[in-house]
């Protein structure tokens, strides 16, 4: 989300997204969705559009003018509002509104997924990807290759993906590609990750382990965090046989490290002083 005056301009299209949500059916918010992120996509290619939408010397309605002229008739009504919302907001740089377009598109793709009882799905399987990603040295250096267009990486992600996971996961993933928030391929998996867990209520925990868990051991110990974090809490499990045994769990800033191999690490360095 951006930051300063550009987070009242995201809440307020945020909001008007919620309306829609009341009247409009998951395709036409999916559609609305792509047609944002393309036009983030726009913004990105043009900075003097972009600088010409924050221009704090044009009034908000000049400012969603301009934006209504550029492109009604070309994308749903749908888009337009939303878009025209949020360009009629107060940003203090153009890169705060590139941030928030694209944060409302993908924010737009995951209360589609929500309205068809998706998205706890979609939040797995985007982990799932990111876990096999980091796993796979070549893949990871394959899907983070800026030399190598998006639509190309894309390609690769359709194989891995096909018949194995849903359409919005496929289009979270192309999100991703092409650099979500300024971040890395994986970056920007695990952010996508956190806002579909936020727009559940949830927040996330990162479990390490040296060998799998049982589905019984994972429940207890979501319903454990949830207790201690008074909020519902969804169990992302890791399986890294190098921590050899034992369990780390990450949530927010908060690092429980129990792993055998930190113990280890823990003597070596009192018996050595490194």
């Amino acid at each position: 989300m951006p930051g300063g005056a550009g987070r009242e301009a995201y809440a307020a299209a945020a909001e008007r997204l919620n309306e829609v949500l009341g009247r409009a059916d998951a395709a036409t918010v999916g559609t609305a969705a792509d047609e944002i992120l393309a036009a983030a996509v726009m913004l990105g290619r043009e900075p003097r559009l972009r600088r010409a939408l924050v221009d704090p010397s044009r009034a908000a309605d000049e400012r969603a003018g301009l934006l209504r002229t550029l492109l009604s008739g070309k994308v749903s009504d749908t888009a337009v509002e939303l878009l025209a919302t949020l360009v009629s907001g107060r940003f203090s740089a153009p890169s705060e509104l590139l941030d928030a377009a694209e944060r409302l598109g993908v924010e737009a793709l995951l209360a589609g997924a929500d309205s068809v009882g998706e998205l706890a799905e979609v939040e797995d399987e985007l982990f799932r990807f990111g876990h096999v990603a980091d796993a796979n040295p070549a893949l990871a250096g394959a899907l983070g290759d800026s030399t190598t267009p998006v639509d190309q990486r894309m390609t690769l992600v359709r194989e891995l993906l096909e018949g194995k996971a849903l359409p919005v996961t496929v289009r979270l993933v192309q999100v991703a590609l092409a650099g979500f928030g300024g971040r890395s391929v994986t970056g920007g998996l695990s952010r996508l990750v956190e806002l579909a867990a936020e727009r559940r209520d949830r927040q996330i925990a990162y479990v390490t382990v040296a060998a799998p868990i049982s589905d019984g051991d994972e429940q207890r110990l979501g319903a454990k965090l949830s207790e201690l974090y008074r909020r519902e809490v969804s169990v992302k499990v890791s399986v890294e046989p190098r921590v050899l045994g034992g369990m780390s769990v990450r949530v927010g800033s908060d690092l429980y490290d129990g792993t055998i191999l930190r113990r280890l690490n823990e003597t070596r360095h009192a018996l050595t002083g490194r």
